[in-house]
């Protein structure tokens, strides 16, 4: 069996109704910039070749489902929490982390780092499933390293816990998507295992192609082009 060899987490893409209240959002007071919008989706980001959420175009309202918590690395957590609105609820979960809510009911959070490639960047994602240890045996089949009580892919991460990954049929989580070298290496090995690609698609700037992992969370392995930019 080849090995699946992601080389970083780039994006998270969410399923939302209001995208563009969730990008105002990110981008007042969370370090993001708007990377790129089409007619369905928008694309925001601290950096363009860095960790990303794409927000796509969906009938609301939405449910958390298997999605817990998207969690950016600061280097000064006392400031970032500081640029939130004031009236904004949040919880600190340690020395190190802050937990929030964002519109659309998204689970965000902010996780001091010494010193993140760029402020604001994806730390991790908290995922809730009912049977963390054999979501976790799957996840590491197709990618993810150990990396303590995380899975890894170089600097990111997931974290998973305990909880109902049921979302109805309006859950928030799109895909995780993750950045590989040849998206069609990964679709041949995906069909050798017999494991579901849900889609391939051939795009102007990349390759992708959609494989279903454990509890319903769709994974997809994307190749930039050469033509790949981003600012």
């Amino acid at each position: 069996m080849a090995e699946i060899a992601p080389t970083a987490l780039d994006h998270v893409a969410l399923w939302v109704a209001d995208r563009d209240t969730l990008a105002a959002f990110l981008c007042d007071h969370l370090g993001m910039h708007e990377i790129e919008r089409t007619g369905n989706f928008t694309l925001v980001g601290a950096d363009a070749r860095l960790g990303k959420i794409t927000l796509f175009d969906a009938e609301g309202p939405r449910e958390p489902g298997v999605l817990g918590r998207v969690v950016l690395a600061v280097s000064d957590l006392d400031s970032a929490v500081a640029a939130l609105p004031n009236d904004l609820p949040r919880e600190r979960h340690s020395d190190d982390l802050v937990a929030f809510e964002g519109p659309e009911g998204l689970g965000l959070g902010l996780e001091r780092r010494e010193s993140p490639q760029v402020e604001y960047d994806l730390s991790h994602v908290l995922l809730r499933v009912p049977d963390p240890a054999r979501a976790r045996g799957e996840l590491l089949a197709l990618g993810f390293e150990e990396d303590g009580e995380r899975l890894a892919v170089a600097e990111k991460s997931l974290l998973l816990e305990v909880g109902d990954a049921g979302g109805g049929e309006r859950p928030l989580l799109n895909h995780l998507a993750l950045l590989v070298d040849s998206a069609q290496a990964v679709s041949d090995e995906a069909e050798s295992r017999g494991l579901e690609i849900a889609d391939f698609v051939d795009a102007e700037n990349t390759i992708a192609v959609f494989v279903m992992g454990p509890d319903g969370i769709k994974l997809e392995y994307v190749e930039h082009k050469p033509s790949f930019s981003l600012v």
